[in-house]
């Protein structure tokens, strides 16, 4: 199952981590494991294209974990995006996938 856990400061998100593997197909075909990795790292580059330093990441076989530094209208646009992007994928493959807040 993968994990979200998304950790808020005076209701505004501060960090996300994602650990874990889905487990709904084989490895490498897994439709719900390639739909987070799709989710989360297109928000991240698109929020390092609007600023570079608006966040840091650190990725590695089945784990993310996203730090907000900077927040402005459009960083927690993307960050809701993907949260919500997220949760409907949650409600899809509930076995699979599991947010926390």
């Amino acid at each position: 199952m993968i994990k979200v856990n998304i950790k808020k400061e005076d209701n505004i998100i501060t960090n996300i981590k994602i650990d874990g593997h889905a487990g709904y197909g084989i490895s490498g075909t897994d439709i719900v494991c390639a739909s987070v990795s799709s989710i989360v790292i297109t928000s991240i580059n698109a929020i390092i294209k609007l600023d570079n330093e608006a966040l840091d990441y650190k990725q590695d076989e089945g784990f993310v974990e996203v730090n907000i530094k900077k927040h402005n209208k459009y960083v927690d646009i993307l960050i809701e995006n993907m949260i919500s992007l997220l949760k409907e994928l949650e409600n899809q493959y509930k076995k699979y996938i599991k947010i926390y807040e």
